[in-house]
C-alpha cells in the first residue's frame, strides 16, 4: 500500500469536510476498506475516522415509533440491541450472521451496505470491467460464487448481509455530503451496480451513510432470515433470503447472494403469500414462478436451487404466520 495519513473527526460536519477532499475516504471499522487498498481496488491517501462522531454510532427510537441506526454503529452492536431485536428481528439475524465476531465488532452498517464485492477476478486485480478491464471473465470463467439474476456487464454477486434485511423493512438511507442530504432506498443505492465501473452505490464523492431509518410500519409481525454458506460460518452467503409478513398482512421477501443488489422476490409472489395458509403445492408453483427469470452461469446453476428451496420454507412460514 501506498503512504496513508489519518486523521479523526470528531463532529460529523468535519467528517463532511474532510472526506471532501481529493483521496480522502471514511473509515469506520475498515474491515473492508483497508482490504480494498491493499487489492489496488481504492486509490485513497488519507483516511477520515468517523467514529467519533456520536451521531453516526448512535442506536435510537423515533418519535413515530421508528428506529434510527448510525451508519458507523457497530454490527455487533445491532445483533444484540434490545429494540432490533424485538421490533426488526430479521434485521438482528443478519447482522448478527456476518462474518465472525471479531469483524461484527469492528464492522458497521455503513461500512457494509458500501463494500466491494468478493469476486476473486476484481480482488486479484485480474483485467474486468470493475478494474479498468473492459469485460467481465467470470461470464465464461469461475463463476460458482457470482450472480443468477440481474449480471452484466458484471457478475459479481453484492456480499452484503443486512441489505437483504433492510430492503425487506423497507429502509431509508439518510446520505449525507457536505451541503446536501438525501433520503434513498436501498434499491436507489445500488441502482446502478452491475453498470457502474468504479461503485456498487450511488454514493457520490464526499458523500456517506450517516443514518438507517426504520419505520414502523415495519416493526412487529413475522421476520425471519436464512443464510447458506460454503462454509458452516464465517462466510458469505451463496444464497440469502430475508422475509417479513408485517402487522398489516403485507409480505416482502428478499434474496441475497444471487444478484448485484438484493433482489426483491416478483410481488405476485408476495401477494400470494399474504393471501393465507399455503400448502407444498402452491409454494412449489409460486417458487418456479419467483425464479423465472434466473439466468444461471456455467457454474452456479445450484443457486436456484438453494434460492428456491428457502422461498419454499420462507413462504411456508410467513403464510402461516
Amino acid at each position: 500500500m501506498a503512504p496513508l495519513r489519518y486523521r479523526a473527526a470528531e463532529t460529523l460536519e468535519s467528517a463532511l469536510t474532510l472526506i471532501g477532499r481529493t483521496g480522502s475516504r471514511p473509515i469506520a471499522g475498515g474491515t473492508d476498506l483497508l482490504v480494498a487498498m491493499e487489492a489496488g481496488l481504492d486509490p485513497a491517501t488519507e483516511v477520515i475516522d468517523i467514529t467519533r462522531a456520536s451521531e453516526l454510532t448512535q442506536i435510537v427510537a423515533t418519535g413515530d415509533g421508528g428506529l434510527r441506526i448510525g451508519g458507523a454503529a457497530r454490527l455487533e452492536d445491532i445483533a444484540g440491541h434490545p429494540d432490533v431485536a424485538k421490533r426488526f428481528n430479521s434485521l438482528a439475524l443478519a447482522s448478527a450472521a456476518v462474518g465472525t465476531p471479531t469483524l461484527r465488532a469492528m464492522g458497521t452498517l455503513g461500512g457494509n451496505l458500501c463494500q466491494r464485492p468478493r469476486c476473486w477476478y476484481l480482488r486479484s486485480r485480474i483485467p474486468c470491467f470493475k478494474n479498468g478491464g473492459t469485460g467481465c471473465p467470470a461470464e465464461h470463467g469461475e463463476n460458482q460464487y457470482h450472480a443468477v439474476f440481474g449480471g452484466g456487464p458484471c457478475h459479481a454477486a453484492h456480499p452484503s448481509d443486512p441489505a437483504v434485511a433492510l430492503l425487506a423493512l423497507d429502509a431509508v438511507i439518510v446520505v449525507r455530503g457536505a451541503d446536501t442530504t438525501r433520503r434513498i432506498g436501498i434499491e436507489q443505492l445500488y441502482a446502478d451496480a452491475a453498470t457502474n465501473p468504479l461503485s456498487e452505490t450511488t454514493l457520490a464523492g464526499g458523500e456517506i451513510i450517516e443514518a438507517i431509518e426504520l419505520a414502523p410500519a415495519a416493526a412487529g409481525g413475522a421476520q425471519l432470515f436464512t443464510k447458506l454458506m460454503q462454509r458452516g460460518a464465517g462466510d458469505f452467503a451463496t444464497v440469502s433470503l430475508a422475509g417479513v409478513k408485517r402487522l398489516d398482512g403485507t409480505v416482502r421477501l428478499v434474496f441475497g447472494g444471487v444478484g448485484p443488489a438484493p433482489l426483491r422476490v416478483n410481488p405476485s409472489v408476495e401477494e400470494d403469500v399474504e393471501s393465507g395458509e399455503l400448502d407444498q403445492d402452491s409454494v412449489d408453483a409460486l417458487a418456479e414462478r419467483a425464479m423465472y427469470d434466473a439466468k444461471p452461469l456455467e457454474l452456479n446453476g445450484y443457486k436456484v436451487q438453494q434460492a428456491a428451496a428457502l422461498l419454499r420454507r420462507a413462504m411456508l412460514e410467513l403464510s402461516r404466520a
